[in-house]
């Protein structure tokens, strides 16, 4: 049977069948990553990040298409982990966005809102890679523009999107070498085929499961669970904001005649009634998270610009004493001018850091990114006015800068991409600077450090010249794979003699959980007698990586 014209139940149902299918193929995804350490969490983060979005379109009410594109693209911007899961809630912000105010979508509206999630996606990116997730979703959304006037039928044009988004995919190795020396696709356009698979079951009748759109391992999503933990900080006498208000407004032109929307301008007012402020807009609607004692008064200031949606009001005091009783606390303190936010997984490297002087420092990395709304938190968590975020990892970069970007205090990123740059960026801080100076010196003190990383093979390849068997260890020299040895030791004892030369002067050896401290004795013997270097020695208990080697 022909379909026309889709609805809000309509297309809710088709996200919700996408991000199933990608749930159950989120391993599979995972196993098309490059490169054969123990990071193949494509999958994972864009599983992670759809089942924020599918979430939040299970919680609406409505039939109205546009609303539930934007809850399905607010859901993921907050959900978003990793480069993949940014690129991801970019593309469906401008699908939404492409739809404009539409009740129902057609052909023509469908097509206007892939094109969307294109132009959105490659303005988020600083450098745009071809051959990667964008690729895929660049030549789908051209098909989709291409063929809007030859169909009516929503589950035809939908066949012919995918099946380019197929053929797009195929083509990835031909646009990135790197895929087709390993002979694979790129596994973020392999989860977008795979989310529009889903959306063409869904509009077939195929119908999948709606409840395992959900069913991630809860291993991996406890650490972005962070409320508990938030209404620890005090005793529920001292909430001063008592009631946690979330509303949406949905922009009308009449409103907005009479009083145009200016986000900070609305931002400022709020933040006047309450605490926890969270807004995000964009040309259609805004979405507001505030603490406060008059929610009614935040709603009105709200209903200026449109109509209210999605309100939900929930009392704190009630919520806290539930959840861990009347402790007494420490009463909040004034804000600190300046505070630092980095990501570390292992308690040594978290131990490390906070000797240096971080104040947050959030659980994460290879195999668990954290997602914008965990650094968010973090950021909320410093209780600072001026915050620097070291995410130290190139996957984690686009979610730091996204939560930036939403935050209601003056944060910058610091694009560190490894552990020693982020320790490197953090000892030339300096507090009685500003944050863009601050920036710029952390910035240029990051690039000064050289990395080296130990870590496994998870599969066998051949890649860069080597023949790599899985389970045999690797050396990393600034991400590049350059050897390959059975023994962990020799593999060190190697990369160490690519990573030094004659003017370096300080070797810090960060060692992982499952290293022994015999081996780490032999290692540095070996460093000692062989390099005029001075060596520092930190006990990370890192998993993943056995060795990370700090050089400058």
């Amino acid at each position: 049977m022909a379909i026309e014209k889709i609805d809000g139940t309509m297309l809710s149902q088709m996200v919700l069948s996408g991000a199933h299918h990608l749930s159950n193929n989120a391993k599979k995804i995972d196993a098309l990553n490059v490169f054969p350490v123990p990071d193949g969490d494509t999958g994972t983060n864009m599983n992670l990040s759809i089942t924020s979005g599918a979430n939040e379109v299970k919680k609406q009410e409505t039939n109205h298409a546009s609303d539930i594109a934007n809850a399905f693209a607010k859901g993921l911007l907050m959900g978003a982990r990793g480069n993949s899961g940014v690129i991801l809630s970019q593309i469906f912000r401008g699908f939404a966005k492409g739809m404009e105010t539409k009740e129902t979508l057609s052909v023509k509206d469908l097509a206007k809102a892939f094109d969307g999630g294109v132009a959105t996606a490659y303005k988020a990116v600083m450098k745009p890679v071809e051959g990667t997730i964008l690729t895929v979703a660049k030549d789908s959304g051209k098909k989709a523009m291409d063929i809007a006037d030859q169909y009516t039928d929503i589950i035809e044009f939908m066949e012919e999107v995918l099946k380019e988004a197929k053929a797009s995919l195929k083509r990835t190795p031909d646009l990135l070498p790197v895929l087709k020396e390993v002979g694979v696709v790129d596994s973020g356009g392999q989860g977008l085929v795979t989310i529009y698979e889903g959306f063409l079951a869904s509009l077939k009748g195929e119908e999948l499961p709606e409840d395992d759109a959900s069913n991630v391992n809860m291993d991996e999503m406890v650490n972005a669970e962070h409320h508990k933990v938030t209404q620890d900080f005090m005793d529920t006498s001292e909430i001063l904001y008592g009631y946690c208000t979330e509303f949406m407004v949905k922009f009308e032109d009449d409103k907005l005649k009479q009083n145009p929307f200016n986000e900070d301008d609305f931002r400022n007012e709020l933040s006047e009634l309450g605490d926890s402020l969270l807004v995000v807009s964009d040309d259609e609607i805004v979405k507001v998270h505030v603490h406060s004692e008059t929610p009614g008064t935040c709603m009105n200031l709200g209903q200026r610009y449109g109509s209210l949606i999605n309100m939900k009001i929930e009392n704190m005091r009630e919520q806290h004493t539930a959840i861990v009783g009347d402790k007494k606390k420490e009463k909040p303190k004034e804000k600190i001018e300046f505070a630092i936010v980095t990501v570390a997984m292992g308690s040594g490297l978290k131990t490390l850091f906070e000797s240096l002087g971080v104040a947050v420092v959030i659980e994460g990395g290879q195999t668990m990114n954290p997602s914008t709304q965990d650094i968010n938190e973090a950021i909320n968590q410093t209780n600072a006015k001026n915050v620097i975020v070291l995410p130290n990892n190139k996957n984690i970069l686009m979610a730091a800068e996204q939560a930036a970007e939403i935050a209601d205090v003056n944060v910058r990123v610091v694009p560190t991409k490894t552990i020693p740059q982020g320790i490197s960026a953090v000892l030339s801080f300096h507090p009685e600077v500003d944050i863009d100076e601050n920036k710029a010196v952390m910035e240029e003190a990051s690039l000064q450090v050289k990395t080296g990383q130990i870590t496994y093979a998870v599969r066998d390849t051949k890649i860069d010249g080597l023949t790599i068997e899985k389970g045999s260890f690797m050396g990393l020299n600034e991400g590049k794979i350059v050897n390959t040895n059975k023994d962990q030791l020799e593999s060190a004892k190697s990369l160490i003699e690519k990573l030094v030369t004659e003017e370096d002067e300080l070797l810090t050896i960060l060692y992982g959980e499952d290293v022994d401290e015999a081996e780490v004795e032999k290692l540095t013997a070996f460093i000692e007698d062989t390099y005029d270097l001075e060596v520092e020695i930190h006990d990370g208990k890192q998993p993943i990586y056995s060795y990370i080697f700090s050089v400058e």
